[in-house]
Parts: structure tokens; sequence; C-alpha cells
């Protein structure tokens, strides 16, 4: 029987005949309602296709997806594929490119009132920051702004659930910031539960509620986003979140670090440019500018470092520093 959550998955399992590892396979997962969550894991993890079997664009081999306790109903199973109280987003957009934004955002509702339908599709571009862009053609737009666009035409209805397949993808490094903070604005203004694919985790730690790493088609692991950075339970989730450092236990040793595990796992900002006791004499292998801090990749006796230094003094290739660490974990 499903549970109590808005959206239950029940043992998934979505295979593709022409790939070995492609789809998804024995995913059990409940999101609540009101949530934004993040399905993170790199490219061809299964993402898109989980996303699109909760939606019901797919039909799942083997397993159920329920939506308030129904169960969601498969291509085969409807005209238009796709549940009636959900809506996705695409990295295509799916608009009218030779229509004016406001013809496409108000397209999506009845003419029954006008005066309603103009005021709700008025309010909602000043909501998404678009109502400057009321006369323009979509194809004249930015992807950013036909993004937004997008996410206006999905929302305007009021649905449920608004599923965003990578809503950052074409969207300038400078307006993700500004766009993220408007889908979490407008999740807490609606209601609404969004969940989102990406293979950048930022949008995840910085957006969500929830996360899902997902990685060969199998969920991996889920919690909130500073569980995950802070405490992953697997090295593939720390290396997606936070670009760690890997190290085994031969080599943590020769640093000073006592392990009985396997691995350990070192994050760049829990390693200090500081002399101590206990500080390694590292030598400086490369040097990345990251404007805010020094990225060093350092060497010492075989073994390599990726950290930030966070320090007024600067430092070049072939340089020694004195390194210590702060913090590790055991995996």
């Amino acid at each position: 029987m499903p549970s109590q959550s808005l959206i239950s998955l029940q043992q998934i399992t979505k295979q593709y005949s022409t790939e070995t590892f492609a789809g998804v396979q024995n995913i059990n997962l409940e999101i609540e309602a009101g949530k934004i969550v993040a399905i993170v894991g790199e490219s061809g993890s299964g993402k898109s296709t989980l996303l699109k079997l909760i939606y019901g664009l797919l039909a799942p081999d083997s397993g159920a997806v329920y939506f308030q306790g129904e169960i969601v109903p498969s291509p085969n199973q409807k005209l238009v594929p796709g549940h009636d109280s959900m809506k996705m987003v695409t990295q295509d957009f799916s608009s009218n490119t030779y229509a004016k934004v406001y013809d496409n955002i108000a397209s999506m509702l009845s003419n029954t009132d006008l005066k309603a339908k103009q005021g709700a599709t008025l309010e909602m571009m000043e909501f998404l920051r678009i109502d400057h862009l009321a006369d323009k053609r979509i194809a004249d737009l930015s992807g950013g702004e036909q993004q937004r666009v997008a996410i206006a035409k999905a929302i305007i209805t009021e649905p449920a659930v608004l599923f965003l397949d990578e809503p950052f993808s074409q969207v300038d490094t400078l307006l993700k910031n500004g766009l993220r903070a408007d889908i979490k604005r407008l999740a807490k203004y609606l209601g609404i539960t969004i969940i989102l694919v990406s293979h950048d985790p930022d949008d995840g730690l910085s957006l969500a509620d929830e996360m899902i790493v997902i990685r060969n088609g199998q969920l991996l692991e889920q919690g909130s986003p500073s569980n995950l950075y802070h405490n992953p339970q697997h090295i593939y989730t720390a290396q997606l979140l936070a670009n760690c450092n890997v190290i085994i236990a031969e080599e943590a040793r020769k640093l000073g670090i006592k392990t009985k595990k396997e691995h350990v796992v070192i994050y760049p900002e829990w390693v200090q440019v500081k002399k101590s006791w206990s500080s390694k004499r590292f030598t400086v292998k490369d040097v990345f500018f990251k404007g805010f801090a020094q990225e060093l990749l350092l060497e010492y006796h075989g073994i390599s470092l990726r950290i930030l230094n966070l320090n007024e003094q600067t430092y070049q290739k072939g340089d020694t520093v004195p390194v210590m660490i702060d913090r590790f974990l055991e995996r």
C-alpha cells in the first residue's frame, strides 16, 4: 500500500534494452508535499528517467508510482502522457518561439474570464521578473529569459508538482543565483512541490530541502543538503558534492591520520596552510585562481591534495607550504 507522502515510489525499475546500465533499478522513494527535491548525479545516472517515471511520461517495467495514494497512469493509459496535477519544464522549453511572452503564458488559461486571465498572467510575469518582456517574441529572448517564461507557463495553472529537468543548463552563471532564489520563492509562495534534476550539485546544495543521489540507476543515499555534504555515507556522494580528496589508508598514515577504514575523505576547506606541530610540508604542484581564494594542488611523498588557500599570502608553483588537516571522514 502507498504511504501518506504526496509521491511514493515502490520498487520502481525501468531498463532500456539497448544499454546495459541505462535506466533505474529498484527505487523506493517518498516525497513530501511542499518540498524542493533535487535529484543529482553524473550524466547517464538515471536522473531524467526517474523524473519521467514520476510524471507518467514513462511506464515502469516493474513497481508503481503513487500520487496522493493513487497510481500515476502510464503513457499507454492516457491520450496525453503526464499526470494532470503535475507540470514539467524540459530543456527545450516547449514555447511558441514566434509568439510574444504574454501570449505564451496567457495561452495556458481558458477564456471563460478574460479579466481574471489577464490579471493572473501579469501577476505571474511580475513574480518571475519578466513583465518587462511581455511584448517580446520568445525567439528574441536569452536562454535564461526563455527558462523563466517556460516556468511561468507551467505554474500559471497551479499544478501540485513542478518538475524541472536541468533548469539551469542554459542559464548564464551570473543569472543562476537569481533564478534559484526565484524558484525557492515560488515554492514557498504557491506551496507547490518542486522536483528538479541536475548534474551540477550546487543546484541542489543551494536550493533543495532534500537531495537524492543517483548512481548507475540506483538510489545511493538521500537527506538534507547539509547532512549529505557534511556526513556522506558514500565516497561517490562526497566526490560529487565537494570535489574532495580521497586517499587510501596507507597514504593517510603518512599524513599522521590513524584509520581502520580503507579510505579517508578530506574536503579542500578542511585543510589549512598553517604552521603547527602536526603540519606536513607539501610542494605546490599547481595553482588555480578562484577569486576569493587560491586552489592549490599539493604533493607530499606522492600524495596529492587539492585545497583552498584563504590566506592573504599567495603561493606559486614550486613553493613549499606547511599544511594542517583539521578534519577528515573515514569511509
